[in-house]
């Protein structure tokens, strides 16, 4: 099986500050503007669907018993995006990430060559719903990571976000590449 390379997502104009919302909430969205349509992968990279309401291609929101977080995302939806993911980047913004969508569920496996920062990363299903999170991947190791069966997506953030915010397994993702039959679907906002 290929391993998928690592990296830091591009750091925006003004990074956004995080901060706590109301009912300890985490909102970590940056002040990037939406994108123009919802990139859901046709294994080209070529966007399927028009936006929905209440979602955006280039932001994530992830809920769990006592929290939120939103994170302004990068997509790698085609061979080429999720073979170079986020090499070669020194930084990342605190509110910022990459999410890899795949064309279809399966196994998946990541390593850090040539990724320069710490990462968590969290693997998801194809209901949106987080079933790994490793934390802290070591920069420039190749030491394969597993992220198991029956993966469709995978947010890579800062390393200790994940441990920090408390985002684990069960924890839902808000993102239109999980489409209707999502554990959080978009149209539920």
């Amino acid at each position: 099986m290929p391993f998928l390379t690592l990296a830091a997502v591009l750091s925006f104009c003004a990074p956004a500050a995080l901060h706590a919302q109301a009912g300890g909430q985490l909102d970590l969205g940056g002040s990037r503007e939406a994108a123009p349509f919802a990139a859901v992968p046709d294994g080209a990279g070529d966007a399927l669907v028009a936006p929905l309401q209440g979602c955006e291609s280039g932001e994530v929101r992830l809920r769990w018993d006592g929290g939120q977080a939103r994170f302004s995302v990068e997509i790698a939806d085609d061979a080429g995006e999720r073979s170079q993911g986020l090499m070669h980047r020194e930084s990342m913004a605190r509110s910022s990430g990459m999410l890899f969508i795949y064309p279809r569920p399966a196994p998946v496996s990541f390593w850090m060559r040539n990724t320069l920062i710490p990462l968590d990363m969290i693997f998801l299903d194809a209901r949106g719903v987080v079933k790994r999170v490793h934390s802290n991947a070591v920069p420039l190791d190749e030491t394969p990571i597993s992220g198991g069966d029956g993966i469709l997506a995978v947010l890579e953030i800062n390393g200790g976000l994940a441990k920090a915010f408390g985002i684990a397994p069960g924890a839902q993702m808000l993102h239109p590449a999980f489409g209707s039959a999502a554990a959080w679907p978009c149209a539920a906002e």
